[in-house]
């Protein structure tokens, strides 16, 4: 509760709090700190709208006496603003270089304003800038000077919750009721923590509100209408008996209560009850005494009369009032009621609502239960989650050690080869090198003997000896079988991107729950019907998108009309005077879940529609919320209109505003790609009657048939009737059916249509039921 008692701009607990217009509290200091004054282009307005602003009056009442009257009742210095005349400046007349001013008093008597200061509190409040003091003056005088300069012009608040800004009457921050009701409670909070701050200073001595010394002077004089402790120097300075401050009532300071008065309890304050007024007693005095404040609680008194008691309530202001009030004040003609039965009406109110805030609370007292649930749920989770990670990566560094100790063995495998084959292949060369030079230095010594007949003896063997020799070296003898290099190649950029892209999947995912439809957002509108539904609350399973089905309005099976992710749909194009069964289901990555309830949508019984004006030719023009048409040009152009009707019996009526030198307008119906720049049933895709005015014709693939005798002029009617039951079209003019049935076999979509030129102008009316009275058919001519 501590946060409810303490004041949006000091963040202490409320000292002295009044009541804004706009039902927040402020300290009293507090307030005097967040008054802004006008600035002075501002200052001079004129005397009627300060009336009606400050007294209720009306802006032409007689201002004279009442301004004598409140100046001399003005509260003092101390911020509830003084005399009324500085603010009077101006002249009576409104004239226009009061214009911009006017914009500080926007709705006219509620107070409430826009003017918006430069300077701001550090709690991001508007304070009022100090006034500087005069050479040689007290900082005491300065205070006293800057109240009075509130006081005497045009001021204004912001409240620091809503800021929203109020303007200040002749009685300044006086004018504000005075909370006592919160007052009591912040005594009595005090209380209940321990002693009051400082009510041991206050019960030593009452110490000056305006001093500026260190220590405060003691107070000499308590200012009744302002509720201000002065000291004498202070006294002096700030409440000068004269002037707007003559009528207050100056008297002693209270003496501080000895300790039984402070634990007296209700007695003290029953005994402290002041007689004056109505003699009625106050429902906020009862009990005063039980505040255990450092005083007894005083009754509130009348803001417009001091020495006055509230003892009835205004309804129309909603305020306590007293009895002058009635007899003589602004509230003589409202309606009032006795205080203590709207005090007993407005506490069975409040607690009325106290009751559903209390449900409320216990709600978020279980609410708070399950997040704390959730949060150990949540930290047990998160453990194991953790725990099940570390031992997957640990598998995955296992597997990738184990694979990596294959695949070094493949290499130390291959290395071995190599080496083995390069070896062997060493050794041979080796073998059939020393052969072949033993064999070339026999050779050269064989040479080098210069017996002829000796070295004949053994040449044919050494030649064939050194040609097998030759031969050995074959081609690729000397070649390496084996490369060095390593023909192995790792393709680890796969594993890489493997692991880069390593997540978490939706771990435990389910399947949607059944989604619930919104049925006070579901509606129907001629043909066509809107859904609307939403997933249930503290919903763990993602939804990817729903599922709406529809059936086919007589009972059939459902079918899919829409797919996504959206919670809002409409579906058009469904037949008139239907009923169509829906129901929607999410899904996920799962899957499918459940479907929701069925809910029944009745179409309309009859067409409302107009002409529509994207499909219309452009030299159509169209007014009356396009429900009349015309045409730019001598030329036919069609019109369609904004209903397409598939089943069922529908009926509509043209009246023919104008009709001027005898042209051919064509009613009938038309597929939505009708050709659009000549008469309605020139081409296959329209079926229509056109009319002069002495007889008409049916016509379809530009084909004449059943001339018809009577046609139309300024103020006939052309009816329409289209049963798709019996596939037929039929047309009337004046309640007069004209000519046979003009089509059969007429089966599929159909749209309303028109062609007329510039010499017609219909207006189309629908929504009608199908007339049961209308004439027989007149006989057509061939």
């Amino acid at each position: 509760m501590e946060e409810e008692l303490k004041c949006p701009v000091c963040g202490s607990l409320f000292r002295e709090p009044i009541i804004l217009p706009c039902s927040h509290n402020v300290c009293l200091p507090c307030a005097r700190t967040i008054a802004v004054q006008t600035p002075d282009g501002e200052q001079h307005l004129p005397q009627p709208l300060l009336l009606s602003r400050g007294s209720g009056l009306p802006a032409g009442a007689a201002a004279t006496p009442s301004l004598e009257h409140d100046a001399a009742a003005g509260p003092a210095c101390s911020g509830a603003g003084g005399s009324a005349a500085g603010g009077l400046g101006g002249g009576a007349g409104g004239g226009g270089d009061h214009a911009d001013k006017l914009s500080l008093y926007s709705e006219t008597d509620s107070g409430y304003g826009s003017y918006t200061p430069s300077l701001k509190s550090p709690n991001g409040v508007r304070v009022l800038p100090m006034v500087p003091a005069p050479p040689g003056s007290s900082a005491a005088a300065a205070r006293g000077a800057a109240c009075s300069s509130l006081s005497s012009s045009s001021s204004s608040i912001t409240c620091p919750q809503c800021h929203r800004s109020a303007s200040l009457d002749h009685r300044g921050l006086r004018g504000f009721q005075r909370n006592r009701l919160l007052e009591a409670i912040v005594q009595r909070y005090q209380q209940g923590r321990g002693a009051v701050p400082g009510a041991s200073a206050a019960a030593a001595v009452a110490i000056c509100q305006l001093c500026d010394r260190t220590p405060p002077e003691p107070a000499a004089t308590l200012c009744e209408q302002c509720d201000v402790l002065y000291c004498a120097a202070c006294q002096l300075k700030c409440h000068p008996s004269r002037g707007p401050f003559a009528k207050h009532r100056l008297v002693q300071p209270p003496p501080p209560p000895a300790p039984a008065e402070a634990a007296s309890g209700p007695t003290g304050a029953a005994q402290g009850a002041p007689s004056g007024g109505s003699g009625c007693k106050s429902p906020g005095g009862a009990g005063a005494g039980a505040t255990g404040g450092s005083t007894a609680r005083k009754f509130p008194t009348c803001p417009e009369h001091e020495m006055e008691n509230y003892s009835m309530y205004c309804v129309s202001c909603r305020t306590p009032v007293c009895y002058l009030c009635l007899e003589e004040g602004r509230h003589a003609k409202h309606e009032v009621k006795p205080l203590g039965a709207m005090w007993k009406q407005h506490k069975a109110q409040l607690s009325q609502a106290l009751n559903g805030v209390s449900d409320k609370a216990k709600e978020a007292k279980e609410f708070l239960v399950q997040l704390k649930n959730i949060l150990q749920q949540i930290q047990e989770n998160g453990l194991d989650y953790e725990a099940c990670l570390v031992a997957q990566c640990d598998a995955l560094v296992d597997a990738l050690t184990r694979q990596k100790a294959k695949l070094l063995t493949k290499v130390t495998k291959e290395r071995e080869h190599k080496l083995k084959m390069v070896w062997d292949q060493i050794n041979h060369c080796t073998l059939k090198l020393r052969q072949s030079t033993g064999l070339m230095e026999y050779c050269l010594e064989v040479i080098k003997e210069n017996d002829p007949s000796g070295f004949l003896q053994i040449s044919d063997a050494l030649i064939k000896r050194v040609q097998v020799s030759q031969e050995q070296w074959v081609k690729g003898a000397l070649e390496p079988k084996v490369s060095a290099e390593f023909d192995l190649t790792l393709d680890s950029e796969p594993l890489l991107q493997a692991i880069h892209q390593l997540d978490f999947i939706q771990m435990k995912c389910r399947v949607p729950p059944v989604p619930l439809l919104q049925l006070e957002k579901c509606c129907t509108r001629n043909n066509s019907v809107t859904l609307a539904w939403r997933m249930p609350p503290f919903t763990h399973s993602p939804v990817d998108g729903y599922i709406l089905e529809l059936d086919d309005g007589a009972g059939g099976q459902f079918r899919e009309v829409y797919v996504g992710k959206e919670t809002l749909c409409t579906i058009d194009g469904l037949h008139f005077n239907s009923t169509y069964n829906a129901r929607v289901k999410a899904f996920n990555s799962s899957g499918v879940g459940p479907y929701s309830k069925t809910v029944v949508l009745q179409t309309s019984d009859v067409a409302w529609f107009t002409f529509d004006p994207n499909s219309g030719h452009r030299d159509i023009i169209l007014s009356n919320d396009n429900q009349t048409a015309t045409c730019s040009s001598y030329d036919d152009r069609v019109v369609l209109g904004t209903a397409a009707f598939s089943k069922g019996v529908h009926y509509w009526e043209l009246h023919v505003d104008r009709y001027d030198n005898h042209p051919d307008p064509a009613f009938g119906v038309a597929r939505a790609s009708v050709v659009k720049d000549m008469m309605l049933g020139k081409d296959d895709k329209a079926w229509a009657m056109y009319v002069d005015n002495n007889r008409s014709w049916f016509m379809h693939c530009n084909s004449h048939t059943n001339r018809t005798e009577g046609g139309v002029c300024k103020g006939a009617t052309v009816g329409v009737l289209l049963d798709l039951n019996k596939h037929t079209l039929t047309f009337f003019i004046n309640g007069q059916q004209q000519g046979p049935t003009a089509f059969s076999h007429v089966d599929g979509v159909f749209m309303p249509a028109l062609s007329l030129n510039r010499n017609v102008q219909v207006t189309l009316h629908t929504g009608l039921e199908v007339p049961t009275n209308l004439g027989r058919p007149k006989l057509s001519g061939n």
